[in-house]
Parts: structure tokens; C-alpha cells; sequence
């Protein structure tokens, strides 16, 4: 079975399981799937329930697919995703992407816990992210293309959409959640930068790092699905301050602001 075979068929398995196919998707990054839990009417589907869908096993990642409705818009919420770290091919990584753009879903919001480069970002800040910088080594195009899915040079001019990113302002501004913007730089993990790495991401232009987000924007990109980022600036990077790292305190930095970031989402998802 093909690479495009398997997402058509992982397709019409959800397809088949909703009475209704949702147009907008969410990702939610670590230790913030609290979101999924506000969907009303919905259809949960475990991963490992779906076939061919990677697992998750990431802590702060549920490993789940919802479908339901917030605020009368049918949406699907992937409460965790797969990671390059993990071993998985970007293929593997973008494979649920790939399934969201095959069902029709048209507008994808990818979320995730970042670290904060920019010095004035601090700990629960949430960022729109304007723009990214693949460091992961990799692109998950390389290879054949499938036409199917898209073109095989696909432009990255756009990749997270100026329309969405004004309605997010906007949605700040209605819910009393303050939001910074700047660009996120995705490696291939799974270690935290060194200092000198931090340095030198500073230096090239970034604002936030982590291990997510850009290779499902490029794939959504490829598929013509307009994508909104958003980062939960968890952490100062490495350097910052002079403590270490601790992947618990990211988690409780993203539970702490846990119910600004939902009050965030549920107004840009009324917004669309």
C-alpha cells in the first residue's frame, strides 16, 4: 500500500466515524491539550485505534483525535502529535497533516511549548508565530512528490497566513489575552540547545525554538491548508538565565496558562 493510500484510507476511517467532517483542525503541544476537553458532541478516537496513525508517547501528550463543536464550529483537536526525536521519518511525523488536508479541513492551527530566545518573551507568554526556520536537517518533500497532494515546489512565502495571524490579534484583543509575535525555529531535538546554539538562533533571527510545528506547516502548505501557529513560550532558552532545563517545568509553565490559551483559541475559532 502507498504512502497516499495509507492517508486516504486513514481518512475515510475518521470520515466514516463523524456524522459531520470538520473544516478546521487544532494541534495541541505539550502539556496543553486541556483545549480538547471543551468540545461538546464529540467523537474520540484513540490513535492507536486508527490505522496507521503514529502513536504519541511524549508526556503532555494524550494521544488522542476529537471531533465536536466549540462555539457551533465542528472542529478536530489532535491532542498530541509524533516527533522527529522519536525516530519517526517526517513522513511519519506530517502523516496526520496529510490526513486533515485529505479530509477537507481547510484552516489548521498548530500549537506547541517553545523555548524563548528573545530575551523580553517570559514564561507563559504566547507568541503568533510570523515566520519559521527549519534547522530539523531534513524537509518532509524530500522525495518523489505526490501530485496528488500538491506541487512539487510549493511556495513558503506565506507559510503561516496574514489573515489568520490578524485574526488572532484580533481575538487577543476581544478575549484580554496579550500575544508577542516573532519567528520559531524548529531542530531536530531531542536535547535542549546549548547556549551557544541560543546565541547563534538569536543571531539568525529566531524568537522562540522547539522541536515541532514546521514540517506539518510545510506539509499543510503543500496541500493548500492555511495555517495559523501559536507557541507557548515556556521556558527562557538555554543561556537565558543561569538554571538548567527541566521538561516538568514546561509542562507546568503550560498548565499554568492553560485557561488564557483556551480563552485565545475559542475566540479565534468564532472568528473564522
Amino acid at each position: 500500500m502507498t504512502y497516499f493510500d495509507q492517508v486516504s484510507e486513514t481518512a475515510a476511517f475518521v470520515r466514516s466515524r463523524v456524522a459531520a467532517t470538520p473544516e478546521i483542525a487544532i494541534v495541541l503541544g505539550s502539556g496543553l491539550g486541556a483545549f480538547a476537553d471543551r468540545l461538546e458532541d464529540t467523537v474520540v478516537l484513540e490513535y492507536t485505534a486508527i490505522p496507521h496513525w503514529p502513536a504519541s508517547k511524549v508526556i503532555g501528550h494524550a494521544g488522542r483525535l476529537v471531533i465536536g463543536r466549540v462555539g457551533g464550529r465542528q472542529i478536530a483537536v489532535l491532542s498530541g502529535r509524533a516527533h522527529f526525536y522519536e525516530g519517526h521519518p517526517l513522513t511519519t511525523v506530517t502523516f496526520a497533516t496529510r490526513v486533515l488536508g485529505t479530509l477537507g479541513i481547510r484552516t489548521l492551527i498548530l500549537t506547541n511549548a517553545a523555548g524563548g530566545i528573545n530575551t523580553t518573551f517570559s514564561p507563559g507568554t504566547l507568541m503568533v508565530i510570523d515566520d519559521h526556520i527549519n534547522l530539523m536537517g531534513s524537509n518532509p518533500l524530500v522525495g518523489s512528490n505526490e501530485d496528488r497532494f500538491g506541487v512539487r515546489f510549493p511556495d513558503m512565502t506565506e507559510v503561516y497566513s496574514l489573515r489568520l495571524r490578524t485574526i488572532a490579534d484580533q481575538a487577543s484583543s476581544a478575549a484580554g489575552v496579550p500575544v508577542r509575535h516573532g519567528v520559531y525555529v524548529a531542530l531536530y531535538g531531542p536535547s535542549y540547545e546549548t547556549p551557544a546554539e541560543i546565541r547563534f538562533l538569536r543571531t539568525i533571527g529566531a524568537d522562540a525554538v522547539g522541536m515541532s510545528t514546521a514540517p506539518e506547516a510545510i506539509v499543510a502548505r503543500h496541500m493548500g491548508v492555511e495555517v495559523l501557529g501559536i507557541s507557548c513560550i515556556t521556558n527562557p532558552a538555554a543561556g537565558v538565565l543561569p538554571a538548567p532545563l527541566d521538561h516538568d517545568e514546561v509542562m507546568e509553565v503550560a498548565r499554568r496558562v492553560g485557561a488564557q490559551f483556551i480563552r485565545l483559541l475559542e475566540e479565534i475559532v468564532a472568528r473564522l
